[in-house]
């Protein structure tokens, strides 16, 4: 048998929601709430800028976008770039040949 139920007991009101961060860290200089974004949803666009380095970072938008999603596509953006393999310069080509190996001696006796 289950518990009686409290007539005194009120309905709740639903959760307060808590407000996400717009402010972050920057991933160049490492400071603190330095890094704002602002979100144009009319524009379709969200613009990342650090107060400090002056790190820009623009991206588009759409009505689900908070400012952490554009935080993070910044930071997986600056992990693909840092990836990417340098482009290799070609070796320097001079005008004298190269040393040749000594060839092998051989025992013919």
């Amino acid at each position: 048998m289950g518990k009686r139920k409290k007539s005194s007991r009120k309905p709740t009101g639903p959760k307060k929601k808590v407000p996400l961060d717009t402010t972050f860290t920057c991933l160049f200089c490492h400071h603190d709430n330095s890094v704002n974004i602002r979100v144009d949803r009319k524009e379709g666009v969200a613009l990342l800028v650090c107060k400090v380095c002056d790190q820009r970072y623009q991206s588009k938008v759409n009505h689900l976008t908070e400012p952490i999603d554009i935080y993070s596509e910044w930071i997986d953006a600056a992990d693909a770039a840092q990836n990417e393999a340098p482009p290799r310069r070609p070796t320097a080509s001079s005008s004298r040949a190269a040393p040749r190996a000594a060839a092998p001696a051989s025992d013919d006796d």
